[in-house]
């Protein structure tokens, strides 16, 4: 009885995933904010990540004596200061990815 119940269990776990991972490659693509998505990173987002710049910057100072000896410095100040600043400073505004928004090129016909 409890073989019966495991494998049942094992197999719906491993459809769920399936189907889940499915879902998170199709959805990676919506790059296109709303008014809404665009007002609410403007007004709480972003001032949000420049305060977790200024803290994690702080921090990074505040550790570097320390991040040096123990030789990752440069991933200390990836992870604490260049990580918020590049969300804060180079995303379009109400995007998700951090980054520049690819232009549109459009082609005339000849």
């Amino acid at each position: 009885m409890i073989r019966k119940i495991s494998r049942t269990l094992v197999a719906t776990l491993a459809a769920c995933l399936m189907a889940f991972s499915s879902l998170g490659h199709a959805q990676a693509v919506d790059e296109t904010p709303s008014a809404l998505a665009m007002t609410g990173d403007a007004i709480f987002v972003r001032p949000a990540l420049l305060a977790t710049t200024i803290v994690g910057s702080a921090v990074y100072l505040v550790s570097l004596p320390f991040s040096l000896l123990g030789g990752n410095a440069g991933e200390a100040g990836e992870v604490l200061v260049m990580g918020p600043a590049k969300a804060t400073f180079v995303r379009c505004l109400g995007c998700t990815r951090t980054g520049r928004k690819p232009e549109t090129v459009e082609q005339t016909g000849n």
